[in-house]
């Protein structure tokens, strides 16, 4: 999408170019808003360009995640429809979405013991999980080691590809009418008393809205502007991946193979990502030996063929995590005209679709859920 620095005036501003920043800036404009979306570097260049794409709401499961656990399955069931408009949307770009199923292998005795009770808890959710002795495993996906204790088939976990993803989305936001400004900082967010009045850039050039959708991933809650009882807390998790590539072509794995400490998905045409770390370190981004070791280290124990790929790029982002692992999603209760599309953790490409949406809507006046609602987390003293 060209960069257009002259826009000052719009009926949304988008901060954020990235996944759900561009999916909730393409249904804002066919719903007839004249959106500006807002990216310091360039349109999907964060956590989106190292994500692995995962559509995975049954292995993410957690019990005590159960609101976030039914909006994966919602995004998930809108995926295919999704997939198919943005693709007709941009002029029949591809988003890399493999319906492919995953599997979740245990190495050992004691990871074994924990897939069964992973699989109790999924079939207490009702969620469709099968149990697999190695041999019936290793059946369907030849690759995996004879040493493995157990395995769990998901067939409903899918994965998309999130680079594809972004250009489409450029794509269909350029031909809706979203304009792009990318290699511009938001320096603040303008508030006139409790209500939005648009954003001041780095440059000093000001950009006046009637709605600021906060969409920046792990940055966030640390924009300038905002009355602190409009906050919350928001934490970067750093992961670090691999891309690699099997010069045979396709053919050492068909489904996503989940494990202890990480996945490889792969992408259909015999390129692989192998990830990914989970690190409490900050906005740290770089990318170390240890990590890419355990890796690899972990993912050849399961998929020995792993160590005759070759690694085409490393690479490290950061997440926006939330304290309980839920995005933050709707208008704000403090500050008219502020509403909030981030927070998504692991599951940034999932719930795009759904996020879209529900943000949208909220741009329309539409409550979003209240178990994503910023209130949540909002502190007494702060109101008081």
């Amino acid at each position: 999408m060209p960069q257009d620095t002259t826009a000052r005036t719009a009926d949304v501003v988008v901060i954020g170019g990235g996944a759900i920043g561009l999916s909730v800036a393409w249904r804002a404009a066919q719903r007839g808003r004249a959106v500006l979306v807002i990216e310091r570097g360039e349109l999907g260049c964060g956590a989106s360009h190292v994500a692995a794409g995962m559509l995975a709401p049954v292995t993410e499961a957690d019990p005590g995640e159960l609101a976030l656990l039914q909006l994966g399955l919602r995004s998930a069931r809108m995926w295919p429809a999704f997939a198919a408009e943005l693709s007709q949307a941009s002029g029949g770009m591809d988003v890399g979405l493999r319906c492919c199923g995953a599997l979740v292998v245990a190495r050992d005795g004691d990871e074994a013991a924990a897939l069964d009770r992973e699989l109790a808890l999924r079939r207490e959710l009702d969620l469709t999980v099968r149990r697999l002795l190695p041999s019936a495993a290793r059946r369907l996906e030849p690759a995996l080691a004879p040493t493995i204790r157990l395995a769990l088939d998901v067939p409903g976990d899918h994965v998309a590809n999130p680079r594809a993803m972004v250009n489409a989305l450029a794509e269909a936001s350029l031909r809706a009418g979203v304009v792009s400004s990318t290699g511009d900082a938001v320096e603040r967010i303008e508030c006139g008393g409790a209500r939005i009045r648009g954003v001041r850039l780095a440059g000093g050039s000001f950009v006046a809205a009637e709605q600021v959708v906060v969409a920046a991933g792990a940055w966030s809650a640390q924009i300038p502007g905002l009355p602190e009882s409009a906050t919350f807390a928001l934490r970067p998790v750093k992961g670090q991946i691999m891309r690699l590539r099997d010069p045979a072509g396709p053919g050492l794995l068909e489904r996503i193979v989940r494990f202890e400490g990480g996945y490889l998905v792969p992408r259909g045409d015999g390129r692989y990502v192998l990830g990914a770390t989970m690190e409490e370190r900050g906005f740290d981004t770089n990318v170390t030996a240890g990590g890419l070791y355990e890796l690899l280290r972990d993912a050849a124990e399961l998929v020995p063929g792993v160590l005759e790929l070759v690694v085409e790029e490393t690479a490290a982002g950061v997440r926006p995590a939330t304290p309980d692992n839920a995005p933050v999603l709707g208008a704000s209760d403090d500050v008219q005209g502020l509403v909030w599309a981030t927070g998504h953790h692991r599951n940034g490409i999932l719930l795009a679709p759904a996020t879209a949406e529900i943000v949208a809507a909220a741009l329309d006046g539409e409550q979003a859920p209240a178990a994503f609602a910023a209130r949540r987390f909002v502190r007494e003293e702060a109101h008081a």
